[in-house]
Formats: C-alpha cells, sequence, structure tokens
C-alpha cells in the first residue's frame, strides 16, 4: 500500500511538473497592489483600512487560469474547513502546476503556520515574497512564522517591514510595549 501510495504521488508530481509549462503566467496587479497600499497607508481608520485590504486579497488570489484557480479555492475551503493536509496536497499541486504563482506559496505557507510546522512554512512564505514583494499578508506570515520558530530580532524585522506597508495590520499590537515583538528597552 505504500508503495502504491509513493508512485502515485511521485506520478502527479511528475504530472504536474510536466505541466508547470501549461500555466499561463499570473495577472500582473503589481500597481494595483500599489496602490491600494499607498490608499490603506493614508487610511483615517482601521475599518477603512480593512475594507482596502479586501481589495488586495481579490489581487492575490486571481489565479493564472481556471485550472488554478479551482486548485487554490478548493485548498483554501480545505483550509478553513481544517483538512490542513488536504489543502497543502491541494497547495501543492498548485505550486507544481505554477511555480511561478505568489498565491500558491502563500496559501501552502499559512496551512503549514495553522500546523504550526514552522520550519515548513518559512520557506513558502520567502519564496512569495520573492515573486511578490510588496505581499504584506506573506511579510506579515513570515513575521508570525519567525515568532514562531524563537527568531524574535527577525521576526520584528519582518513585521516592521509588513507594518510600512499597511500600519493597520492586526498584528500591530505584537509591537506594542509590552508585546512579544516591542523593541527592547521600550517597557510598559
Amino acid at each position: 500500500m505504500k508503495r502504491f501510495a509513493y508512485a502515485s504521488f511521485f506520478y502527479a508530481a511528475t504530472v504536474f511538473a510536466a505541466n508547470a509549462q501549461d500555466c499561463p503566467v499570473a495577472p500582473d496587479h503589481s500597481a494595483d497592489v500599489s496602490v491600494v497600499l499607498e490608499q490603506i497607508q493614508s487610511a483615517e481608520t482601521e475599518q477603512s483600512a480593512r475594507a482596502l485590504s479586501g481589495q488586495l486579497w481579490e489581487f492575490w488570489t486571481d489565479a493564472p487560469d481556471e485550472s488554478a484557480q479551482a486548485v487554490l479555492d478548493r485548498g483554501m475551503t480545505r483550509r478553513n474547513a481544517w483538512d490542513l493536509l488536504g489543502a497543502i496536497e491541494d497547495f501543492d499541486k498548485l505550486v507544481a502546476y505554477c511555480p511561478s504563482y505568489a498565491e500558491g506559496y502563500n496559501q501552502r505557507a499559512f496551512a503549514h503556520y495553522l500546523r504550526q510546522d514552522f520550519q515548513s512554512a518559512l520557506p513558502d512564505l520567502d519564496k512569495a515574497i520573492e515573486l511578490s514583494p510588496n505581499h504584506v499578508a506573506a511579510i506579515s506570515g513570515r513575521a508570525l512564522t519567525l515568532l514562531g520558530l524563537q527568531r524574535v530580532d527577525e521576526a520584528r524585522e519582518a513585521l516592521s517591514q509588513a507594518l510600512q506597508l499597511n500600519p493597520w495590520l492586526s498584528e500591530r499590537h505584537l509591537m506594542a510595549p509590552g508585546g512579544p515583538l516591542a523593541v527592547p528597552g521600550e517597557d510598559i
């Protein structure tokens, strides 16, 4: 039975890797993301910033084609239902099919993070950020993952970077005095 599972996984990985050539380039929403981030930075309330953040997710989750969108959507549904291993399986397929699509890596990292498998989440977050440098969710996810790994200084640096993009992030409280990422020497 194990041998069959390994053979099936290897076959599926081979097929998806071969199909990676078939994945179209993801839509380039970088200009739109920059405009929304500027609006978030000048937002006067957290509520208005939160509404704008929803627009970012629309851009990030716009997959390269219908097949990729279906796998992304299914993986996110499975993750939301706490079928984390099933979600990771879907995100593995998405990353294999569309290796230059940042959200596949970001979503897989999130599923790993929820499993508290921080070691597996970190490389995916790094790849998502490499592909989409202003992906504030991946950057803040990287900060939380580094915090989970007890790499506090790196986590603080990552969260600072995310807060420069979106000062309204809910994670900002982590850097407040007394928070786990507060600047050393800033007591309550």
